[in-house]
């Protein structure tokens, strides 16, 4: 089958699998099958289409369910891309994204409390409310015409990063890089139309494109859950022994928390029905990767690694011989029609053979996004021509990971090469949220910190302490607020004149 759009996934299944349950939410008390879940999608794709909308933007704020899922799937058919955020998003990130992305549709729920103000930021956008959606008509001709004016190059969707300067950067994934990722998972893993997911990764999440396009493409069950339900390991177990779950793919954080907490010892049996373990998104300490592995032998687990600007993950490895609990996992090796090239700090290759040699990790294959969205200054610095390559445009994407070989050949990850950081499995840029606090009014100066949390320091125009965290939950996703709040008198500075964290960090380490 020759795919130009990830629509051909949801369309194969609806037609071979129509009655199969495809994604079940609401605590395990409501489903819908794959004919249904593509027939909201046609109403969707056919009122874009009536709007004029074709490889335009289209904001999505829902809470993670099936008619997030169906939306994804209309804007697809109708060839538009989408951005997701839930419905806890902050106003004033969701400002920023707008201005940025200038949305020709806003799609949320009926009740969803901010629908006006999102109308003041967008006026010229159509508003509109999922729950109209199942009345819409379904213009069956103009979805085929509009699918054989689509190639594999259209946008898919727009996922936005924290940015450094405080303006969110718009990570522009095609097609091409989804079917590119998908069918490297199929082929790997071997997803069917017997396999079930159960979702941990938010759908502004990038892990959570692997759950939702292996389910479309298989023909598999999707299990959606709250968020908050994962701060309860034995209700997670037992819905995962309910409901026969297959496969998890979550972030580390989440597989250490139930580490912890013994759960897995007790409830093996709950578990005896999971047969695929993967995780991604931050590094996976081997302490805590052990208990799993001793709970349940029977099951594979792999580690995948990967940038949000090469379409979730680019480099994988299947965990089969033991580590220590001291070790560092390796990310492994290249995905399918993926090249991971390491370079010193002169854009010197670093090879297999150079075991130990540490260097940046630069990207290259179809995995590539295409930039930032609306922000060419920003793509040209991240994105750039081989340097092995002069003689035709050959684009890499520069990681600011730092890597090294071993001696089996395996990469091995050993952080950021500039402030951004990776946590509870979100990538964040300090500098965003500096920015934002730079913004209270009674803030001299202020810098972030990153040792095992996020941890701020910041100087006070009054002399006051200042309650900062209620001020940045009006802004910042929750996963961005520091754990850890202090004033400072005085920041000294480096020789670049900049404040010097590292002095910070340092003494931050010696409080501990």
């Amino acid at each position: 089958m020759y795919l130009t759009n990830v629509d051909s996934y949801l369309s194969h299944s609806a037609q071979h699998y129509p009655d199969k349950i495809a994604v079940v939410d609401q605590g395990g008390t409501r489903s819908t099958t794959f004919s249904e879940l593509n027939e909201l999608a046609a109403r969707l794709g056919s009122q874009l289409i009536t709007w004029g909308c074709e490889r335009t933007a289209v904001l999505l704020v829902l809470p993670k369910s099936m008619e997030a899922l169906a939306c994804m799937a209309g804007v697809t058919k109708s060839n538009n891309f989408y951005t997701y955020f839930d419905e806890a998003v902050p106003l004033e990130r969701l400002h920023k994204i707008i201005t940025v992305l200038q949305p020709q549709v806003i799609i949320t729920t009926a009740s969803y409390h901010e629908r006006d103000n999102l109308q003041n930021l967008a006026p010229k956008a159509h508003l509109l409310a999922f729950d109209s959606i199942p009345a819409l008509p379904i213009d069956t001709q103009a979805l085929k015409q509009r699918r054989l004016s689509q190639i594999d190059t259209d946008l898919l969707y727009v996922l936005f990063t924290s940015g450094s300067t405080g303006t969110p950067k718009g990570v522009s994934i095609s097609h091409r890089s989804v079917i590119d990722y998908t069918e490297w998972l199929s082929m790997h893993f071997g997803f069917t139309n017997e396999s079930v997911f159960l979702n941990q990764a938010p759908f502004y999440f990038d892990n959570s494109v692997l759950d939702i396009y292996s389910t479309f493409k298989a023909g598999a069950t999707l299990h959606l859950i709250e968020s908050s339900m994962f701060m309860f390991p034995s209700k997670v177990t037992a819905y995962i022994a309910a409901h026969h779950v297959t496969t998890i793919f979550w972030v580390p954080a989440v597989l250490c928390y139930f580490a912890n907490t013994n759960v897995l010892q007790r409830k093996q049996a709950e578990l005896s029905s999971l047969n695929q373990i993967i995780f991604a998104g931050e590094a996976m300490p081997n302490k805590q990767l052990n208990i799993w592995r001793r709970a349940l032998p029977h099951c594979t687990y792999t580690n995948l690694y990967g940038p949000t600007e090469i379409t979730v993950d680019c480099a994988y490895f299947d965990v089969t011989r033991d580590f220590a609990d001291d070790e560092i996992l390796p990310i492994g090796f290249a995905c399918a029609n993926t090249q991971l090239l390491v370079f010193n700090s002169e854009r010197k290759l670093i090879t297999a053979a150079d075991v130990g040699h540490k260097g940046e990790l630069f990207v290259r294959g179809s995995s590539l996004a295409l930039g930032y969205y609306g922000d060419e200054t920003k793509t040209a610095a991240a994105f750039i021509q081989n340097p092995l390559n002069h003689h035709y445009r050959d684009l890499l994407y520069a990681t600011g990971d730092i890597v090294a070989y071993n001696e089996r050949g395996e990469l091995v990850f050993y952080g950021r090469a500039d402030g951004q950081i990776k946590y509870q499995g979100h990538r964040i840029e300090l500098g965003e949220i500096e920015a934002v606090v730079a913004g209270h009014p009674e803030v001299a100066a202020c810098a972030c910190v990153f040792l095992e949390h996020i941890t701020l320091f910041y100087q006070s125009s009054t002399g006051a302490e200042l309650n900062l965290k209620s001020y940045l939950q009006e802004q910042l996703p929750s996963y961005m607020i520091p754990s850890q709040f202090i004033p400072w008198p005085h920041f000294e500075v480096n020789a670049n004149g900049k404040i010097d964290r590292l002095k910070l960090k340092t003494w931050l380490s010696q409080q501990t």
